[in-house]
């Protein structure tokens, strides 16, 4: 992984202790797409399962993982596509 990986991993775990993580670089899927640089490390998939999500909405995941990382988003993170879960789902 990248440095902006690494650091994306470091924030999610330090937040929410996850029983699984997985950070991937998916900008060389994007290749020509807005956002998308030379230096790469633009857009990701973030799967992660952490007990955290239990009993809230896809959309209240979603906002606590933004707001995490909140600091790298436009810079330089461009996109991230999430899978969020509890643990058990």
């Amino acid at each position: 992984m990248g440095q902006v990986a690494d650091r994306l991993e470091a924030k999610l775990r330090t937040a929410f202790q996850p029983e699984a993580l997985a950070v991937i670089d998916q900008t060389n899927e994007h290749h020509g797409h807005a956002g998308w640089r030379e230096s790469g490390e633009t857009h990701f998939r973030i799967e992660i399962t952490a007990a955290a999500f239990a009993g809230k909405s896809r959309v209240e995941r979603q906002r606590l993982v933004y707001a995490t990382l909140a600091d790298d988003m436009n810079n330089p993170v461009h996109a991230l596509s999430l899978v969020t879960r509890a643990p058990g789902e």
